[in-house]
Protein backbone atom coordinates (compact mmCIF):
# COMPACT_ATOMS: atom_id res chain seq x y z
CA UNK A 1 0.00 0.00 0.00
CA UNK A 2 1.35 3.42 -0.95
CA UNK A 3 2.03 5.89 1.83
CA UNK A 4 -0.11 9.01 2.14
CA UNK A 5 1.30 12.53 1.99
CA UNK A 6 0.52 13.05 5.67
CA UNK A 7 3.76 13.69 7.53
CA UNK A 8 5.40 15.12 4.42
CA UNK A 9 3.51 18.34 3.62
CA UNK A 10 4.67 21.94 3.33
CA UNK A 11 2.27 24.84 2.87
CA UNK A 12 4.12 28.03 2.01
CA UNK A 13 1.15 30.40 2.46
CA UNK A 14 -0.85 31.30 5.58
CA UNK A 15 -3.60 33.80 6.36
CA UNK A 16 -1.97 36.45 8.54
CA UNK A 17 -4.10 38.79 10.65
CA UNK A 18 -3.55 42.51 10.21
CA UNK A 19 -0.20 43.50 11.73
CA UNK A 20 -1.76 46.48 13.51
CA UNK A 21 -4.11 44.09 15.32
CA UNK A 22 -1.24 41.80 16.29
CA UNK A 23 0.83 44.67 17.68
CA UNK A 24 -2.00 45.74 19.99
CA UNK A 25 -1.08 42.78 22.19
CA UNK A 26 2.51 43.94 22.72
CA UNK A 27 3.23 44.75 26.35
CA UNK A 28 0.11 43.04 27.70
CA UNK A 29 1.08 40.24 30.13
CA UNK A 30 0.47 36.73 28.84
CA UNK A 31 -1.15 35.98 32.20
CA UNK A 32 -3.75 38.75 31.75
CA UNK A 33 -4.59 37.58 28.25
CA UNK A 34 -4.90 33.98 29.40
CA UNK A 35 -7.08 34.97 32.36
CA UNK A 36 -9.53 36.80 30.12
CA UNK A 37 -9.79 33.74 27.85
CA UNK A 38 -10.94 31.61 30.80
CA UNK A 39 -7.39 30.42 31.56
CA UNK A 40 -7.52 27.96 28.66
CA UNK A 41 -4.92 29.19 26.15
CA UNK A 42 -1.57 29.45 27.96
CA UNK A 43 1.09 26.89 27.10
CA UNK A 44 2.32 24.51 29.80
CA UNK A 45 4.66 25.82 32.47
CA UNK A 46 7.54 23.46 31.61
CA UNK A 47 8.08 25.65 28.55
CA UNK A 48 10.54 28.36 29.57
CA UNK A 49 12.12 31.41 27.98
CA UNK A 50 15.90 31.18 27.56
CA UNK A 51 16.36 34.74 26.32
CA UNK A 52 17.47 37.15 29.03
CA UNK A 53 15.83 40.45 29.87
CA UNK A 54 12.28 41.72 29.69
CA UNK A 55 11.24 39.86 26.56
CA UNK A 56 8.16 40.90 24.60
CA UNK A 57 7.31 38.51 21.77
CA UNK A 58 4.33 39.21 19.52
CA UNK A 59 3.77 37.62 16.12
CA UNK A 60 1.83 35.28 13.87
CA UNK A 61 2.37 31.55 13.95
CA UNK A 62 4.29 29.57 11.37
CA UNK A 63 3.70 26.00 12.51
CA UNK A 64 6.09 23.07 12.23
CA UNK A 65 5.57 19.39 13.07
CA UNK A 66 8.79 17.37 13.04
CA UNK A 67 10.04 13.95 14.05
CA UNK A 68 11.82 13.62 17.39
CA UNK A 69 15.15 15.42 17.25
CA UNK A 70 14.91 16.26 13.52
CA UNK A 71 15.30 19.93 12.57
CA UNK A 72 15.23 19.84 8.75
CA UNK A 73 11.68 21.26 8.70
CA UNK A 74 12.65 24.01 11.14
CA UNK A 75 15.38 25.11 8.72
CA UNK A 76 12.84 25.17 5.89
CA UNK A 77 10.31 27.06 8.01
CA UNK A 78 12.84 29.82 8.71
CA UNK A 79 13.05 30.48 4.97
CA UNK A 80 9.26 30.45 4.56
CA UNK A 81 8.67 32.76 7.54
CA UNK A 82 8.23 36.49 7.04
CA UNK A 83 9.31 39.30 9.39
CA UNK A 84 7.00 39.31 12.40
CA UNK A 85 6.26 35.58 12.30
CA UNK A 86 6.83 33.30 15.29
CA UNK A 87 7.87 29.73 14.51
CA UNK A 88 5.91 27.32 16.73
CA UNK A 89 7.13 23.73 16.61
CA UNK A 90 5.77 20.41 17.79
CA UNK A 91 8.88 18.36 18.50
CA UNK A 92 7.01 15.77 20.54
CA UNK A 93 8.60 17.06 23.73
CA UNK A 94 11.86 15.34 22.77
CA UNK A 95 14.70 16.55 25.01
CA UNK A 96 17.47 14.19 23.89
CA UNK A 97 18.52 16.32 20.89
CA UNK A 98 18.65 20.06 20.33
CA UNK A 99 16.59 21.38 17.45
CA UNK A 100 18.54 24.63 17.10
CA UNK A 101 21.38 26.69 18.50
CA UNK A 102 23.38 29.89 18.10
CA UNK A 103 23.72 29.90 14.31
CA UNK A 104 20.01 29.30 13.77
CA UNK A 105 19.07 31.91 16.41
CA UNK A 106 21.11 34.52 14.57
CA UNK A 107 19.84 33.47 11.15
CA UNK A 108 16.23 33.82 12.29
CA UNK A 109 16.94 37.14 14.02
CA UNK A 110 18.58 38.52 10.87
CA UNK A 111 15.39 37.70 8.93
CA UNK A 112 13.15 39.58 11.37
CA UNK A 113 11.50 36.43 12.70
CA UNK A 114 9.83 37.34 16.00
CA UNK A 115 10.78 34.24 17.99
CA UNK A 116 10.82 30.46 18.43
CA UNK A 117 8.42 28.38 20.54
CA UNK A 118 9.69 24.81 20.61
CA UNK A 119 8.16 21.73 22.19
CA UNK A 120 11.69 20.36 22.31
CA UNK A 121 15.24 21.35 23.23
CA UNK A 122 17.89 23.88 22.21
CA UNK A 123 21.63 24.26 22.66
CA UNK A 124 24.03 27.23 22.89
CA UNK A 125 21.70 28.83 25.43
CA UNK A 126 24.42 31.31 26.45
CA UNK A 127 24.11 32.89 22.97
CA UNK A 128 20.75 34.28 24.10
CA UNK A 129 22.28 36.37 26.88
CA UNK A 130 23.02 39.24 24.50
CA UNK A 131 20.81 38.38 21.50
CA UNK A 132 17.34 40.01 21.76
CA UNK A 133 15.65 37.06 20.08
CA UNK A 134 12.89 35.30 22.10
CA UNK A 135 13.38 31.54 22.33
CA UNK A 136 11.07 29.29 24.34
CA UNK A 137 11.94 25.62 24.76
CA UNK A 138 11.65 22.74 27.22
CA UNK A 139 15.33 22.13 27.97
CA UNK A 140 18.96 22.48 26.88
CA UNK A 141 21.23 19.71 25.61
CA UNK A 142 24.49 19.74 23.62
CA UNK A 143 23.41 16.78 21.50
CA UNK A 144 22.82 17.77 17.88
CA UNK A 145 19.76 17.03 15.71
CA UNK A 146 19.01 14.64 12.90
CA UNK A 147 18.24 16.07 9.46
CA UNK A 148 16.12 13.35 7.87
CA UNK A 149 13.47 15.72 6.58
CA UNK A 150 10.15 14.18 7.60
CA UNK A 151 7.57 16.56 9.01
CA UNK A 152 5.05 19.23 8.07
CA UNK A 153 4.87 23.02 7.87
CA UNK A 154 1.81 25.25 8.30
CA UNK A 155 -0.67 22.61 9.40
CA UNK A 156 -2.49 22.60 12.77
CA UNK A 157 -0.18 21.31 15.49
CA UNK A 158 -0.09 20.64 19.21
CA UNK A 159 2.55 22.52 21.20
CA UNK A 160 2.94 22.41 24.97
CA UNK A 161 -0.72 21.75 25.67
CA UNK A 162 -2.23 24.03 23.02
CA UNK A 163 -3.54 23.54 19.50
CA UNK A 164 -1.90 26.13 17.24
CA UNK A 165 -3.13 27.00 13.76
CA UNK A 166 -1.01 28.78 11.14
CA UNK A 167 -1.67 32.51 11.51
CA UNK A 168 -2.65 32.39 15.19
CA UNK A 169 -1.43 35.33 17.25
CA UNK A 170 1.37 34.31 19.62
CA UNK A 171 2.27 36.44 22.65
CA UNK A 172 5.21 35.68 24.90
CA UNK A 173 6.87 37.32 27.90
CA UNK A 174 9.07 36.14 30.80
CA UNK A 175 6.10 34.20 32.24
CA UNK A 176 5.35 32.16 29.12
CA UNK A 177 3.27 31.98 25.95
CA UNK A 178 -0.41 32.43 25.12
CA UNK A 179 -2.21 31.56 21.86
CA UNK A 180 -4.95 33.81 20.43
CA UNK A 181 -7.20 32.94 17.51
CA UNK A 182 -7.36 35.94 15.14
CA UNK A 183 -11.17 35.80 15.03
CA UNK A 184 -11.27 36.25 18.83
CA UNK A 185 -8.49 38.85 19.02
CA UNK A 186 -10.63 42.00 19.18
CA UNK A 187 -12.83 40.52 21.89
CA UNK A 188 -9.77 39.41 23.86
CA UNK A 189 -8.27 42.89 23.64
CA UNK A 190 -11.47 44.49 24.86
CA UNK A 191 -11.75 42.05 27.76
CA UNK A 192 -8.13 42.38 28.86
CA UNK A 193 -8.02 46.19 28.69
CA UNK A 194 -10.01 46.68 31.89
CA UNK A 195 -8.15 43.99 33.80
CA UNK A 196 -4.73 45.31 32.82
CA UNK A 197 -5.67 48.92 33.65
CA UNK A 198 -7.07 47.81 37.01
CA UNK A 199 -3.92 45.91 37.91
CA UNK A 200 -1.72 48.87 37.00
CA UNK A 201 -3.86 51.13 39.21
CA UNK A 202 -3.59 48.71 42.14
CA UNK A 203 0.17 48.40 41.75
CA UNK A 204 0.55 52.18 41.62
CA UNK A 205 -1.31 52.42 44.96
CA UNK A 206 1.07 49.89 46.53
CA UNK A 207 4.11 51.63 45.01
CA UNK A 208 2.98 54.95 46.50
CA UNK A 209 2.84 53.39 49.96
CA UNK A 210 -0.89 53.90 50.26
CA UNK A 211 -3.07 51.52 52.26
CA UNK A 212 -5.62 49.97 49.89
CA UNK A 213 -9.25 49.37 50.78
CA UNK A 214 -9.20 45.74 51.89
CA UNK A 215 -12.92 45.43 52.54
CA UNK A 216 -13.74 44.33 48.98
CA UNK A 217 -11.01 41.68 49.04
CA UNK A 218 -12.21 40.35 52.40
CA UNK A 219 -15.86 40.27 51.32
CA UNK A 220 -15.10 38.57 48.00
CA UNK A 221 -12.97 35.72 49.30
CA UNK A 222 -14.93 35.21 52.51
CA UNK A 223 -18.01 34.65 50.36
CA UNK A 224 -16.13 32.50 47.87
CA UNK A 225 -14.79 30.00 50.40
CA UNK A 226 -18.18 29.74 52.11
CA UNK A 227 -19.95 29.27 48.78
CA UNK A 228 -17.51 26.46 48.02
CA UNK A 229 -18.67 24.63 51.14
CA UNK A 230 -15.85 25.59 53.50
CA UNK A 231 -16.85 25.63 57.18
CA UNK A 232 -15.55 28.51 59.29
CA UNK A 233 -15.00 28.07 63.06
CA UNK A 234 -14.18 31.13 65.18
CA UNK A 235 -12.13 29.05 67.64
CA UNK A 236 -8.80 27.29 68.01
CA UNK A 237 -8.46 23.99 66.14
CA UNK A 238 -8.51 21.01 68.53
CA UNK A 239 -7.05 18.68 65.91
Amino acid sequence: MAETTYGRRIYTQINRPDRELVEKFRGIPSSNIGDMMNRMYNMYGDLRCYTKGNISMVGTAITVHCSDGDNAMLHRAMDIAQPGDVIVLNGGGCTSRALCGEIMFNYAYSKGIAGFVLDGSIRDADALIDLPFPVYAKSVTPQGPWKCGSGEINVPIACCGQVVFPGDIIVGDPDGVVVIRPEFAEAALEAVAGKYAGELKTLSIYAAGQVPDRSKHIALYEKQVVDNGCLVFDEVCKW
